[in-house]
């Protein structure tokens, strides 16, 4: 089988930020063809590639109907727009939640709805769509004056918020990313905590420091238990998602808890993986043609 890919970015980050380097060259040794697109680049004809994959779209917190007008206008999309639609708007978390999964407890503040009871202890204020951690807050019980300011400041942008008990692990241990392609398992790496850092030279996102780790059992089930309550709102197969990072931290108490589940633009820690893991995503890119 041979093929065309375009891999999708954002005018800021035409390809990326570097992560991918081996990816073309593992989809070359199975015949396909490479190239990268802004999403947003109206000389591009999407709709001659036999797949589309979302890599970097990073500025779509602020055009979000935009770009899922685009994702929707393009057959080959991986993920699909149904997804995407789905993934981009945090409340996605509470459904977990209500399907079971291991959720940090989160609550949604929608435009117009009263200040809610702060938390007892620290605590994070985040817009409901966004990326690259802009707009989150923490805050302490002590600075509740400062959190209803941001609360308002979300609110009057427009944002239904998440507010969620911050997690004291993320100080020592950082979160884990696990990562998927086609519904496999593939490779993980920790992110240390990226609140309070400053955004890259594009103002996409935050620089993280990344390393490779395994896994622990608790980690690796509730990744797992986290893809198939998806898989089952969605009504589509595991097998769909040609790739999804799944981020656990550890709840107070150790027990691994899902903080975000990235269906849309993730980094995939391709550096942080073996030489394989690029040969792995390439099969899955087939599997889906498949």
């Amino acid at each position: 089988m041979s093929g065309s890919a375009i891999f999708v970015a954002c005018s800021a980050l035409p390809e990326g930020d570097g992560d991918e380097h081996a990816v073309p060259e593992a989809l070359a040794d199975l015949g396909f063809k490479t190239r990268w697109a802004a999403w947003d680049d109206t000389t591009v004809d999407f709709g001659t590639a036999d797949i589309v994959v979302l890599r970097a779209t990073w500025d779509y917190a602020e055009r979000r109907d935009e770009f899922l007008s685009w994702a929707e206008s393009v057959p080959a999309l991986s993920n699909s727009a149904e997804v995407a639609r789905w993934n981009t708007d945090k409340s996605y978390l509470a459904e977990l939640g209500d399907a079971g999964v291991a959720v940090v407890p989160t609550t949604l503040i929608a435009p117009g709805d009263e200040t809610p009871r702060w938390p007892k202890g620290e605590f994070v204020l985040k817009p409901a769509i966004g990326a690259g951690s802009r707009g989150v807050g923490k805050f302490a019980p002590a600075g509740a004056d400062y959190a209803a300011s941001h609360l308002k400041s979300l609110h009057d942008a427009g944002h239904t918020v998440v507010m969620q008990p911050y997690q004291s692990s993320v100080d020592s241990a950082g979160e884990i990313a696990l990562v998927y392609f086609g519904g496999v398992y593939s490779h993980a790496f920790s992110k240390a905590a990226m609140l309070g850092r400053e955004l890259d030279e594009s103002g996409l996102y935050v620089t993280e420091k990344l390393a490779p780790v395994q896994p622990a059992a608790g980690f690796r089930a509730l990744a797992e238990d986290a893809l198939d309550a998806t898989a089952a709102l969605l009504g589509i197969l595991r097998a769909e998602l040609l790739y999804a990072r799944v981020d656990l931290v550890a709840g107070p108490d150790g027990r691994p808890l899902l903080l975000e589940l990235e269906l849309v633009e993730p980094s995939l820690g391709f550096r942080q993986a073996d030489a394989a893991a690029a040969w792995r995503f390439a099969s899955a890119v087939r599997q889906q043609l498949a």
